[in-house]
């Protein structure tokens, strides 16, 4: 399944290269959403609570209620995820709460899904130099994503790992981390990270994942065959 990403910042949808440099941005919100109305799921991502400034509620809500999503950034308490989902959203994603003290908070975890369902929760894992980063991706903390996949893998129904390392920069996501993380999971694998050619989408189903772009849809550089489904 291919998942386009919307990402906010400052009241517009950007993208970032490498989760710090802005490539683009766009105002013209209505026009995504006619763009995106015809995939099964679409990421949303609020950059600006990712890293503790003023949320971008009003523009959440609004793709909320016209998009299917599943949406993160900033989302540290169970509390907000289920404001999430009243406000419509089809999955949450949790990323660094579920890191405390450089140490995996399986507890946390566990009462996520108990109290909104594994069904709902999407847990990120994003890496840099192949360890896990938080906050924003500004921590790096001593775990590896196997490490953190393998002791949450109980409380979610799918994980999200972004490559930080070629986050942004269209020239493809290397596939062997992928591959030990599709061998340390059964659960839903989602790859996000520099893949920008429908023949990566495809090669990525092949192993069993699915993926997340953003550049290169933003930009028109991955197009897909119209005779081609969005899922498979």
């Amino acid at each position: 399944m291919l998942i386009p990403s919307i990402d906010l910042m400052g009241g517009k949808v950007v993208q970032l290269i490498q989760g710090k440099k802005k490539a683009l941005e766009f105002d013209n919100f209505d026009e995504w959403v006619a763009r995106f109305a015809s995939f099964p799921l679409v990421q949303l991502i609020d950059l600006d609570a990712a890293t503790g400034r003023d949320a971008n509620a009003s523009l959440i809500e609004f793709f909320l209620q016209r998009l299917p999503c599943q949406v993160g950034g900033g989302i540290r308490k169970i509390e907000s995820a289920r404001q999430m989902l009243n406000l419509g959203a089809r999955r949450v994603i949790f990323g660094s709460s579920l890191i405390r003290d450089d140490k995996i908070d399986a507890e946390f975890a566990k009462r996520a899904a108990a109290d909104v369902g594994i069904d709902k929760l999407v847990f990120a894992i994003d890496s840099r130099g192949g360890k896990v980063a938080v906050r924003g991706w500004r921590k790096i903390t001593d775990i590896t994503p196997v490490q953190a996949v393998q002791g949450l893998d109980s409380f979610c129904s799918a994980f999200l790992y972004t490559h930080i390392d070629t986050e942004g920069l269209m020239a493809g996501i290397p596939l062997d981390p992928l591959r030990t993380l599709r061998q340390a999971t059964k659960k839903q694998l989602i790859a996000a990270g520099g893949i920008a050619t429908y023949q990566e989408v495809e090669h990525l189903h092949e192993m069993g994942i699915d993926a997340v772009v953003g550049m290169a849809l933003y930009l028109g550089k991955l197009t897909l065959p119209d005779t081609i489904p969005l899922s498979k």
